[in-house]
């Protein structure tokens, strides 16, 4: 079984700054793409942010050049930096990680609780 542990939400001004972190926890083989996604209250769940096992990202028009993923692969855990924060980035944000738990298995999809992100203007 596979959890993935996410901490860092808060409250914040506009302008200011958060970093997330979501440790994959459990007997994991092999984790592949990891993620971030939020959802703001009425709307979708939608893209943040990827990186793929080897370090290639891909961000959402909205977030580039303010929010960085990273990823530590030994310590199963990925990383959203947040900086110049607008109340629009406000909503619940989820991480995502494509795990397999065994040689030969399929990766597939986990997600973690969600963690708060609030920005104030």
């Amino acid at each position: 079984q596979v959890q993935l542990v996410e901490s860092g939400g808060g409250l914040v001004q506009a302008g200011g700054s958060l970093r997330l972190s979501c440790a994959a926890v459990g007997n994991i083989f092999s984790i592949n793409a990891m993620g971030w996604y939020r959802q703001a209250p009425g709307k979708q769940r939608e893209l943040v942010a990827t990186i793929t096992r080897d370090g290639n990202t891909n961000y959402a028009d909205s977030v580039k050049g303010r929010f960085t993923i990273s990823r530590d692969n030994p310590k199963k855990t990925v990383y959203l930096q947040m900086n110049r924060l607008k109340p629009e980035d406000t909503g619940v944000y989820y991480c995502n990680a494509d795990v397999a738990l065994t040689p030969g298995m399929n990766y597939i999809p986990s997600w973690g609780q969600g963690t708060q992100v609030t920005v104030s203007s």
